[in-house]
């Protein structure tokens, strides 16, 4: 459930503005979110006025703001009445969700901008159209978490070898992840999985992703 994964009041603190929520409603929000934490059910002003520099008069005004505003309500429960602050947490959780869909949105565009970037670099510097498979395979390289750059590098480095495919570049690509494993901890992660599976290590070193012309 996102109520329990995300923290209401770090929700408020991020959003209050943006939702039209001033500083003196957002410090009797805090309160009643407290005392409510409290076990204390039914949230008066007297209450709150106990706890806050603010006047009487400033916490009752507040209070029928927030109600106005339907951020806050007091709902019936078994004859007894009980503070609670459920429109605006669904409110919040909202907001969350648009900002994470946002976030993802951003996120999705970029990485497709990224991998047009290099299906366009590729075609130019192979001087031909790229497979199916091969546009494929360049997407993989970006999922795995290779940099863009990185992955130029290594189409350069391959040329420079006068080797043209794409298994000569994922195997530069390995190169570098191996290299950059064994020099921060001293050993590498994937060739120890490779070690365990030789078998899918030679199947994968079989694979030819086009015709082998620099072979």
């Amino acid at each position: 459930m996102i109520e329990e994964a995300i923290d209401f009041r770090t929700l408020l603190l991020e959003n209050y503005k943006k939702i039209g929520i001033n500083e003196n409603q957002l410090a009797v929000l805090l309160m009643i979110e407290h005392l409510l934490k409290l076990n204390n059910v039914f949230i008066t002003t007297d209450m709150l006025s106990l706890k806050m520099n603010l006047s009487v008069e400033v916490i009752d005004q507040t209070l029928v703001s927030l109600l106005e505003k339907k951020w806050i309500e007091y709902d019936n429960v078994q004859q007894q009445m009980r503070t609670t602050l459920n429109p605006l947490k669904r409110k919040l959780y909202q907001e969350f969700q648009f900002m994470v869909l946002h976030a993802n949105e951003q996120k999705e565009g970029a990485a497709n901008e990224s991998l047009g970037q290099l299906y366009r670099h590729f075609e130019q510097e192979l001087a031909r159209p790229l497979s199916p498979l091969e546009r494929a395979r360049i997407g993989e390289w970006l999922s795995f978490g290779y940099a863009e750059t990185l992955i130029k590098k290594a189409l350069s480095e391959a040329l420079g070898m006068q080797k043209k495919s794409l298994r000569a570049v994922d195997k530069i690509l390995l190169k570098y992840t191996l290299k950059e494993d064994v020099e921060k901890e001293g050993v590498s992660a994937v060739n120890s999985q490779w070690e365990q599976n030789i078998q899918k290590t030679l199947e994968i070193a079989q694979t030819k992703w086009v015709d082998d012309d620099e072979e």
